[in-house]
Formats: C-alpha cells, structure tokens, sequence
C-alpha cells in the first residue's frame, strides 16, 4: 500500500491510499477543484479514484465529497450511523453512489477495510487498512480512547494519529469561549500532545514504527510544539523518536507518501 496526507488540520482533511487494485480517498475536507489539485500533485488523476470513505459529517472532512462524487461518479463509503445526517448535507450525491455499512470489517478490493467507532461529538469513525501483511491505521476526531480502539489498531507499522491540541495554548488561548473549550477538551472532542504521547506509547509497544501527528488546530497546536512536546513525553517512557519509532507531523499541505 501507499498513503500520503494530501491536507490536515482546522481547514481541511484529506488522505490518499492505493494499493494494487484500488485506489480511494479517506474525506475530502477541501473544495473538489483543490482536491483535484492535490491528487495531480502525485500523478493521480481524479477519474482513477475508486472510492471516498468518509469519517464523520463535520465540514473540514466532507467539504469537497458531495461535488467530486457527482462530478466524477464516484461511490461514497460511510456507516449507516454517518448517513443518517450526512444525506442531507451530500445533496448531488445520486443514491447509487451511497454506500452504507454496518459492519466492522469490509473489502475495497484487496485491502481489508477495519471501520472503527471513536468518541466524538457526532457519530464518527477510524480506519484501518490491511493488505499483504501490511496495516495502516487513521485515528483522528477521537475525544478518547479505550480497549475497544486500542485493540483495533493494534499491531499497525504506521498510524496517522490526532494531536489537536497543547493543553496549555486551548487554557489561555483568547479566541475561543468557554464552551468551546470544554468541547474540546471534553471526552467527545479531540485528543491533546499528552494523550496522543500516551498513545503512541502503547502503539510503539505494540509494534508500530512510524507515527505521523494529524489534525493539529491551526489555534491551540503548532507542528514544532507537538513534535518536540511528544518526542520529551516519549523520553520519559523511554522511547527515543528516531530510535524506537519515526515521528512526523501532519499539515494543510501534502505530506509524505509512505509505502508499506
């Protein structure tokens, strides 16, 4: 397989996977003609993508979705308990192109596709890829974790993992209210640079050698201060970025392309 962020962060989320068979998107978060920009960046031409797999209904994951399936008629993928609010914000989208599901585990032709429930403030979903031995893990929007995810991403050699926030910037931070802060920070909000320390902890006890830090807040994180707070986090565990696991940071603009 290969996997490349094409944008992540407050404005926009955007993945890339291929393997042999298949090729698709996980969200589209940007507008269909930058989507398409992206995807020409790495050679791939809008018609060549088999399917969108969709996490959850809020904007800066589905902002391009309903236009490029018209567009270019291609199907969506997102559990039953998704649909239920994203049909009235997918309008193009013609019913054959809705696909639901209700099941855990899925086939995209030879990757298996794992559908992993996370707690957030509307129904959402993870994702974790199989192909030829190889799993990559997506585990974004997560307000926390619990066994039930830890096992399901467990054993993957890369996971793109949220880290959206540093706990003291949302504190002081001036811009946001209170309410919105507690959202946050709240167990159906989004993961901090401790958490997701904590996290990759376990990940990297279990296998996992590259971690690449996603959907950063363009207002509450910076991609210097959650890379060297999460490398000092995994010192005190005794993990040494560069040495037991590879970290990079996720960003607006395309990332790097990993092949397993």
């Amino acid at each position: 397989m290969r996997i490349i962020s094409l944008a992540s962060g407050s404005d926009g989320n955007m993945t890339y996977v291929e393997s042999e068979k298949v090729k698709f998107l996980v969200d589209i978060g940007l507008s269909c003609a930058e989507a398409v920009k992206r995807l020409k960046l790495i050679d791939v031409q809008p018609e060549e993508i088999d399917a969108i797999l969709v996490t959850h209904e809020h904007n800066d994951h589905i902002k391009g979705v309903d236009a490029f399936s018209y567009k270019y008629d291609k199907p969506i993928f997102a559990h039953k308990s998704v649909w239920d609010n994203l049909k009235f914000k997918l309008i193009k989208t013609p019913s054959k192109n809705r696909r639901f599901f209700e099941t855990d585990t899925f086939n995209l032709r030879d990757v298996v596709v794992h559908a992993v429930e996370v707690p957030h403030d509307v129904p959402c979903f993870g994702y974790c890829f199989e192909n030829n031995g190889a799993k990559i893990s997506i585990l974004t929007d997560v307000g926390h974790t619990n066994d039930r995810i830890l096992d399901s991403i467990r054993g993957s050699q890369l996971v793109y993992l949220e880290a959206n926030y540093d706990k003291t910037m949302l504190k002081e931070g001036k811009r946001y209210p209170l309410a919105l802060k507690h959202r946050i920070a709240g167990g159906r909000g989004h993961l901090s640079n401790d958490e997701s320390a904590l996290l990759i902890k376990y990940l990297v006890e279990s296998g996992s050698r590259q971690i690449v830090l996603s959907h950063l807040s363009r207002e509450n994180n910076t991609p210097d201060l959650a890379y060297s707070y999460i490398a000092e986090k995994l010192r005190d565990y005794g993990i040494i970025e560069g040495v037991h696991v590879k970290i990079d940071v996720a960003s607006p603009n395309p990332g790097t392309m990993f092949k397993l």
